[in-house]
């Protein structure tokens, strides 16, 4: 809990929900007082919108952890949820916005809305499959060590069950956790209750109920833990995340069905993509960019990326980083995590030899847009008051609120070019921002603080004339409540120094070489 010691201190001492439960106990104990009750705990659905838009899954996700927690510490005889009916943070929705001036816990003098304006949300399911499984069963233990990865035991008088959940953002493979055998073996329950037809590939921040008859041993790998440097975005709609790891390659592919799956590992695996085909060649310089057709048919195309000229310096300063195909999936990976619109992923794969680092692929879909903010920026700093049909002013205003949106989501874009944000222009007038190359964005649980957005928004207004520049940056800070100081001009500045030096340098022989 890093309300104890903070952030940085927290870890030191590992004070989770467990040791909490267990000390209130005893302190409980202490004072002659043997029972123990939690009548009431919750996250409200707009704090955790601050950050994501899946705000009724995350609910479900945490109310899940939470309830196997609290009976994973064995110090509470009873744990209870929040309000059941409540359009804030209610199991039920009640329709009505009002939030009522008494908070409904376990008294209700009125239930607020119509019946027919009452919706079940997905935490409702949560708490009724917790409630089915783990409620008089006997607890096990935490079967893992490792952080970020939880495997705990529980076992009813006909079953053995496990309860498996990663970190938000993260996954761990079901093979790397379980023998093939003990996976075959199992019957597979999701977060809601609902029995899996087939069994997942990896453990997410989705709670997964794993069943097994009572009388069998079950144990896990030595070492199970997260998949390294992996960043996934579990709640994407309709789609499954399948692992793949075989002899040379590992990697992920997002699919709506198995079969789906199998399509594109056959299509898309390192072994079928070959290399860039002139023809559909986007792009090729530090990577190759290029286009190959959806193996899912629909006249589609899919978009793959691959380094292929990794500098000397380079290669020694990234030696311990992800590879760029793996940067690229997390960085879009954890955009859509936040809301924030992405090329949607498709795959990635990378070869299990580190020293290989050319080989790895990137592949998601192909956007499109009816123009870049670099283009629509250069048309405007040069007098257009239109370009592609977008005029200027609902261009800026539009872009302001994006990124303001962005910013405010935790994301430190770090190569916010105008080349990197594609538009495409609704049929109701509205802009559609997509961002791309997104391998270097980095990410904060928290707003990103204003100097790193001073620092995306240089690269971003770079081709703004000065007074565009002006005007974007006013109305981009006025939303803050702050100005567009000295210093902030001063940033701006500078960055168009380095970018008239980097010009200046590309001519220079002696800078080519040192490239190379």
């Amino acid at each position: 809990d890093h309300k104890v010691l903070g952030q940085r201190l927290a870890p030191l001492i590992k004070f989770n929900l467990i040791k909490k439960a267990r000390l209130l106990q005893r302190l409980g104990a202490r004072q002659g007082v043997a029972r123990l009750w939690s009548p009431a705990a919750f996250w409200t659905l707009p704090r955790i919108q601050r950050l994501l838009p899946d705000a009724e899954q995350k609910q479900a996700d945490y109310l899940s952890r939470y309830l196997i927690l609290c009976a994973a510490s064995g110090a509470l005889e009873r744990a209870y949820w929040g309000p059941l009916i409540c359009a804030r943070e209610g199991l039920i929705d009640d329709g009505d916005n009002a939030y009522p001036a008494l908070e409904r816990i376990t008294h209700y003098a009125g239930v607020s809305g119509s019946v027919g304006a009452q919706r079940i949300r997905p935490s409702f399911a949560a708490l009724a499959a917790f409630a089915a499984l783990i409620p008089g069963s006997r607890y096990l233990g935490r079967l893992n060590k490792s952080a970020g990865l939880e495997v705990h035991a529980f076992a009813s008088a006909t079953e053995l069950i496990h309860a498996a959940w990663t970190i938000n953002g993260r996954a761990a493979a079901l093979a790397d956790i379980y023998d093939d055998t003990d996976l075959a073996a199992a019957e597979c329950r999701g977060r809601d209750g609902e029995t899996l037809a087939d069994t997942p590939s990896i453990a997410s921040e989705v709670p997964l109920y794993l069943l097994w008859p009572h009388s069998r041993v079950v144990r896990l790998k030595p070492g199970a833990a997260l998949l390294p440097d992996l960043a996934i975005h579990r709640h994407a709609p309709d789609k499954t995340h399948f692992h793949h790891q075989d002899e040379h390659w590992r990697g992920m592919v997002l699919a709506g069905s198995k079969q789906e799956a199998a399509r594109l590992l056959a299509a898309l695996h390192p072994h079928a993509i070959g290399v860039p085909p002139r023809d559909s060649l986007l792009r090729k310089a530090r990577n190759a960019v290029w286009t190959v057709a959806d193996p899912r048919g629909a006249d589609t195309l899919l978009v793959v990326k691959q380094p292929v000229n990794i500098r000397w310096y380079k290669r020694i300063a990234d030696r311990n980083k992800p590879a760029k195909g793996l940067r690229s999936w997390n960085g879009t990976a954890e955009l859509l995590r936040r809301g924030i619109a992405a090329a949607e992923p498709v795959a990635y794969f990378e070869s299990r030899d580190r020293t290989a680092i050319t080989h790895n692929w990137f592949v998601c879909a192909h956007v499109r847009a009816d123009a870049t903010v670099r283009e629509l920026f250069s048309a405007y700093a040069h007098g257009a008051d239109s370009h592609a049909g977008i005029a200027r002013d609902e261009a800026c205003e539009q872009l302001c609120a994006f990124l303001l949106k962005m910013h405010g989501r935790g994301v430190y874009f770090r190569d916010l070019s105008g080349g990197n944000m594609l538009v495409h222009k609704h049929d109701d007038g509205r802009l559609g921002f997509t961002l791309i190359d997104t391998g270097r964005a980095r990410f904060y649980h928290h707003a990103t603080p204003l100097n790193q957005r001073i620092a995306d928004l240089t690269r971003a207004c770079n081709k703004l004339d000065g007074d565009g520049r002006r005007r974007f940056m006013e109305r981009y800070l006025g939303a803050l409540g702050r100005g567009f100081s000295l210093r902030h001009r001063l940033a701006f500045k500078l960055y168009d120094l380095k970018v008239a030096l980097k010009r200046r340098l590309r001519r220079n022989a002696l800078y080519q070489l040192l490239r190379r």
